[in-house]
C-alpha cells in the first residue's frame, strides 16, 4: 500500500518562510545580534534555516514544526542569535494551538506557562537579583503569550463554525418547513377542488349518460335541467376557490365556509340528483357551536359522501346521522352496497383519501366499509363513519 504524499504547504505558509529567511539573513548581514556566546554568527545561520523550513510545516504539522522548532530555538541560545529565528519560533507556538488537535490547544498554554513560571523562579534562585524577573518576562513574551494569543483565536474561529453551522441547519429547516408547507397546501386546495367540483361533474356525468341512453324527451329535459343546475353550482364554486387561490391576504378559508346549517340544501340537491337521502340531526338548539373548522369537515365528509353514493351505490336509501357528543361530533353515513345497474361515473379513490385527511388533521378518526344492512337480513350497506373532536376550550365547556 503506497503512503500518502504530504500536503503541500499553504501559499500563505511560503510567504512567511521567505520573509522570515530573508529577514534573517539581512540581520546577519548587518551584524546584529541578540548576544554574545563561544560559537560565532555563522553558527546562528543552522537555526535560522532549520526555523524558515519548519514555517512551512506550521499548518500541515504543526505539532512536529513546534517540537523540531523548540530544539532550534535552544540551540540557537549557544550563538550569538538571530532576532528572526525567536519570532518565527513564536509563530509556531502560535499555529501549533490554532492549527492542532484540540488536545494540544489545550495543553500548549498550560505547559508554556509552567515554563514561564520555573524559568522565572529558577533565575531568581540563581541570580538572586530583580533583574531576573524580565528573563521570565522574555520567556512569556517568547512561549505564553503566542499560545494564548492562539487559544483565543482558534475560539473566535469555533464560535464563527459553530454559528455558520447553525445558520445552515436553520436555513436547511427553513427549506424543509416551506416545502411541507407547499406540499400541505397543494393537498388542502386538492381536497377542496374535489370536494366542490366532484360531486356536480358525477350528477352531470350520470344525467347526460342517462339522457343520450334514453330516447325520451321528458326525461331528457329533466336531464338537463339536473345538468344546468348542477353546472351553474359548480361554476360558483370553482370561481370561490379561484378567488381563495387569488386572495393574498393569507387567509386559509374562504369567508363563507360551508356550514352544518347546509346539510338540508345538501340533502335536496341529492335528491335531485336521483338520491333517496334520509337526513338524522341528532343535534339539539341547547348544544354549543361547533368550531368552524369541525364544521368545514363535517360537510365536507357528508358531500363527498353522497357524492360517492350517487356514483356507486345501490338503489337504495342513503342515511345521514350526525350525533353531538360531549367530546366530539360523530358523523355516519350509510348507502345500499351491491352491484350498480345504470349509468355511473368513474371515481379515482382521491375521496376516501380526502375525507381521512380532514378527520386526521383534527385529531379525529376515520374508518369505511361494507357492513351488514340493520334491517335486511343478508343485505349489506357501504358505511362512512368519523369522529371529530372538540377542544373543550373552544366550545366554553369546562374540562
Amino acid at each position: 500500500m503506497p503512503l500518502p504524499l504530504p500536503r503541500r504547504p499553504d501559499v500563505v505558509d511560503v510567504r512567511i518562510c521567505v520573509v522570515s529567511l530573508v529577514s534573517g539573513l539581512g540581520l546577519y548581514a548587518l551584524g546584529i545580534t541578540m548576544q554574545s556566546r563561544v560559537l560565532g554568527p555563522n553558527w546562528s545561520l543552522i537555526p535560522l534555516f532549520v526555523m524558515a523550513g519548519l514555517e512551512l510545516t506550521r499548518r500541515t504539522a504543526p505539532q512536529f514544526a513546534l517540537g523540531a522548532g523548540t530544539v532550534a530555538v535552544i540551540a540557537d541560545q549557544f550563538t550569538t542569535g538571530n532576532l528572526a529565528t525567536v519570532v518565527m519560533f513564536t509563530d509556531l507556538v502560535y499555529a501549533a494551538v490554532v492549527y492542532g488537535t484540540p488536545a494540544q490547544a489545550r495543553r500548549i498554554p498550560v505547559t508554556t506557562g509552567l515554563i514561564t513560571v520555573a524559568v522565572t523562579v529558577g533565575f531568581l534562585a540563581w541570580f538572586r537579583q530583580a533583574d531576573a524577573i524580565l528573563v521570565g518576562a522574555v520567556t512569556a513574551l517568547v512561549s505564553f503569550a503566542p499560545a494564548t494569543t492562539g487559544v483565543l483565536v482558534r475560539n473566535h474561529r469555533e464560535a464563527a463554525d459553530l454559528a455558520r453551522l447553525r445558520a445552515e441547519q436553520t436555513a436547511l429547516l427553513a427549506e424543509k418547513d416551506r416545502a411541507q408547507a407547499v406540499t400541505a397546501e397543494r393537498a388542502r386546495m386538492a381536497r377542496e377542488l374535489h370536494d366542490m367540483v366532484a360531486n356536480h361533474l358525477s350528477a352531470i356525468a350520470i344525467h347526460s349518460t342517462a339522457a343520450l341512453s334514453l330516447d325520451d324527451p321528458r326525461t331528457t329535459k329533466d336531464a338537463l335541467t339536473v345538468i344546468r343546475e348542477n353546472s351553474v353550482e359548480g361554476l360558483a364554486e370553482m370561481r370561490r376557490l379561484i378567488g381563495i387561490l387569488r386572495d393574498s391576504s393569507g387567509d386559509l378559508e374562504p369567508a363563507a365556509a360551508p356550514t352544518l346549517d347546509g346539510l338540508g340544501a345538501l340533502a335536496e340537491n341529492a335528491r335531485t340528483n336521483g338520491l333517496d337521502v334520509r337526513l338524522d340531526d341528532a343535534r339539539t338548539p341547547d348544544d354549543a357551536p361547533l368550531p368552524a373548522p369541525v364544521e368545514l369537515a363535517a360537510y365536507r365528509i357528508v358531500q363527498e359522501s353522497l357524492t360517492n353514493a350517487l356514483k356507486h351505490a345501490a338503489p337504495g336509501l342513503v342515511t345521514v346521522a350526525l350525533v353531538r357528543e360531549r367530546d366530539g361530533l360523530r358523523v355516519r353515513v350509510t348507502s345500499p352496497f351491491g352491484e350498480v345497474k345504470g349509468p355511473r361515473a368513474p371515481g379515482s379513490g382521491a375521496g376516501l383519501v380526502g375525507m381521512e385527511e380532514r378527520a386526521a388533521l383534527l385529531g379525529g378518526t376515520f374508518d369505511s366499509g361494507p357492513e351488514a344492512h340493520p334491517d335486511v337480513p343478508g343485505a349489506k350497506v357501504w358505511r362512512v363513519e368519523a369522529r371529530l373532536p372538540i377542544d373543550p376550550k373552544d366550545q366554553g365547556v369546562p374540562e
